[in-house]
C-alpha cells in the first residue's frame, strides 16, 4: 500500500463529490428529488453550501436522471462546479467512480463524498470529518449515526480494535440472516450515513477493483473500505449525536418532516439571538433570512427568500415576505409582498398586497386592501386604503384618498403616474396615466384626472348633479324603497 502524507493541521480537502444522480420515485414527482426545496433552499443546494465551507480544490456533482435540469440548476448555484454523468452501470461506487474520472488523474490529498438529498448536514461535522480522517491518517473515515430504527440504512460492523471492519447493507444482512439464521448484523443500529472521507490514492485504486457481485446488483462505494483494510489502511468513523444530520428525503413525507426540523432549528437559532417569535409552529423562516434583535414575528408569518428585517419591527399575523427588505421599526400585517422594501418606521396592512418594485419611504403607509407594484413612495405619505398603484411615483408626506387608482394601462402599453410631494388626493380619483401632479396640488372627490395637473391646483371633474323628483315612485312602485319615500314630491 501506497501510504497518504498528511499535513500536521487540516487541510481543505482535495474534492468534493456530490452524488445527485438518483431519480426518487418514491417522491411521485416530475421534479427531481434533489431539486425539492426546504427552508427556501434545494436539497442540493443544501449539500452544495455545506460542501463549499470546506473550500475544496473541486466540487464534483454526479448526475443522470433528468440530467440537464439538474446540471441547469447546480451550476447557477455554484458556477465552477465540475458536472460528472453516471452511466448505466448502477451503485454509488460507480456514482464516485465517475465523479473521479472528472478530476485529475494525479489527484491526491482527501476527497469527501457526500450527498444532494441530505440537506441537515452541517458544516461543523464535514469539517470534523475532514480533520479526524487526516489527523489520523485513515485511508477511509465513515460518518456515522446510531438510530433507534436503523431499517434500510448499511450498518457498521467493528473489529475487535474498534475499528470499522465493513459495512453491510440491509438487503444483504437480511440475507444473511435468512442463510444463516445469524441476526446479529441485522441487529446493529450504528449505520452508515453514505458520507466519507478518502484517501484519494486508496480510492481511485480501490474502487477499481470493486464488482457488483451483490444482491441488487450494484457497484457498491461501501465495497471500498474492506479493500483498502486489506491492502494495509486504517478505517475509522465518525459518529454525529444528531441523526437528522444523516436523514434524507425518499418521499414526500420525510421531505416535510426534513422542512419542519430545519425551521424547528432556524426558529430556534433566530430566538437565541434576540427574536421573539410568538408561535414558532406557525412561522417559517429560510435559510437566506436575516433578522435583527427584537424583531416580533407574530403567529401565520413566512419569511422567504433574501428577506431582512430591521431593529424593533413587527411582522405578522398572516403575513408572507419573500425578498423583502424591511427596515427599523416598521409594522407589517396581514400582508403579501415580494421583491419590495419597506422603510423605517413604516406601516404596511392589513390585507395588503405589495407586487414586486414597491418602495415605500420612511414613516410611510400602505393601508388596508391595497395593491402596489413598480411604485415609489416617499417619506411619510400615505396610501391608506382600497386602491391601486401601479407604475407610480408618490413623492413625500403625500396624503391618497380612499378608493384612488392609477389607470396604468391602455390596452397596449403601461404608462407611468408621477405625483408630486404633499398633494391631497380625494377620494376615488383615477389617475389615467401618463400623468403628472405638481407638488401642493389637490383633486376633487371622484376626479377623473387625464391631464397634468400643475403644483397648487385643484383638479375637479365637473358633472352637474341631476335629480329625477318621484323616480322611485315611479319605476319601482310596490317596493320598499318606495314606501319608505312617502308621498310624491310635488312636481313643478
Amino acid at each position: 500500500m501506497t501510504e497518504s502524507v498528511y499535513p500536521t493541521e487540516t487541510s481543505a480537502p482535495s474534492a468534493v463529490i456530490v452524488l445527485a444522480a438518483g431519480q426518487g420515485t418514491r417522491m411521485k414527482s416530475t421534479t427531481p428529488k434533489v431539486l425539492h426545496p426546504i427552508g427556501g433552499r434545494s436539497l442540493v443546494g443544501h449539500a452544495l453550501a455545506a460542501a463549499q465551507t470546506l473550500n475544496p480544490q473541486h466540487l464534483v456533482a454526479v448526475v443522470r436522471h433528468e440530467r440537464d435540469r439538474v446540471a441547469a440548476h447546480l451550476t447557477e448555484l455554484v458556477p465552477d462546479l465540475v458536472i460528472a454523468d453516471q452511466d448505466d452501470i448502477p451503485g454509488t461506487g460507480r456514482a464516485v467512480e465517475q465523479g473521479l474520472d472528472a478530476l485529475p488523474e494525479d489527484l491526491d490529498g482527501t476527497v469527501v463524498v457526500t450527498y444532494g438529498d441530505v440537506p441537515l448536514l452541517t458544516s461543523e461535522t464535514l469539517t470534523e470529518l475532514v480533520s479526524t480522517h487526516q489527523r489520523d491518517a485513515n485511508a477511509v473515515t465513515v460518518l456515522t449515526a446510531s438510530l433507534p430504527d436503523p431499517t434500510g440504512y448499511g450498518r457498521i460492523v467493528r473489529d475487535d480494535a474498534g475499528l470499522v471492519e465493513r459495512i453491510v447493507e440491509h438487503k444483504d444482512a437480511l440475507k444473511i440472516q435468512q442463510d444463516t439464521g445469524d441476526a446479529s448484523v441485522l441487529a446493529l443500529t450504528e449505520v452508515n450515513s453514505g458520507i466519507y472521507a478518502f484517501d484519494a490514492r486508496v480510492l481511485r485504486r480501490t474502487l477499481a477493483q470493486v464488482s457488483t457481485d451483490n444482491v441488487q446488483g450494484e457497484k457498491y462505494l461501501t465495497d471500498v473500505l474492506g479493500l483498502a483494510r486489506a491492502e494495509g489502511g486504517r478505517v475509522a468513523s465518525l459518529m454525529t449525536a444528531d441523526q437528522w444530520e444523516v436523514e434524507g428525503a425518499n418521499d414526500r413525507r420525510q421531505l416535510a418532516e426534513l422542512g419542519r426540523e430545519l425551521n424547528n432549528r432556524l426558529t430556534d437559532h433566530w430566538m437565541r439571538a434576540g427574536v421573539t417569535i410568538i408561535d414558532p409552529a406557525s412561522t417559517w423562516i429560510d435559510v437566506q433570512v436575516s433578522l435583527s434583535p427584537d424583531v416580533v414575528l407574530k403567529p401565520g408569518t413566512q419569511l422567504h427568500g433574501a428577506t431582512t428585517v430591521g431593529v424593533g419591527s413587527v411582522i405578522g399575523p398572516d403575513t408572507t415576505l419573500t425578498d423583502v427588505t424591511v427596515g427599523a421599526g416598521a409594522t407589517v400585517k396581514r400582508t403579501d409582498a415580494t421583491d419590495s422594501v419597506i422603510g423605517d418606521d413604516a406601516t404596511v396592512g392589513p390585507f395588503t398586497y405589495l407586487r414586486p418594485g414597491t418602495v415605500l419611504g420612511e414613516e410611510g403607509k400602505i393601508g388596508a386592501f391595497y395593491e402596489t407594484k413598480k411604485v415609489t413612495i416617499g417619506r411619510g405619505s400615505k396610501l391608506s386604503h382600497l386602491g391601486y398603484a401601479g407604475d407610480a411615483e408618490i413623492g413625500e408626506y403625500t396624503n391618497i384618498g380612499c378608493g384612488n387608482i392609477t389607470a396604468n394601462y391602455d390596452g397596449v402599453n403601461k404608462h407611468r403616474t408621477v405625483i408630486g410631494s404633499h398633494v391631497r388626493t380625494g377620494s376615488n380619483t383615477v389617475f389615467t396615466a401618463p400623468v403628472e401632479i405638481g407638488d401642493g396640488a389637490y383633486t376633487g372627490a371622484g376626479a377623473v384626472v387625464r391631464k397634468n395637473v400643475p403644483a397648487g391646483a385643484l383638479a375637479l371633474t365637473v358633472a352637474q348633479q341631476r335629480n329625477m323628483e318621484n323616480w322611485v315612485r315611479e319605476n319601482r312602485p310596490g317596493t320598499a324603497a318606495a314606501e319608505a319615500a312617502g308621498p310624491a314630491a310635488p312636481t313643478s
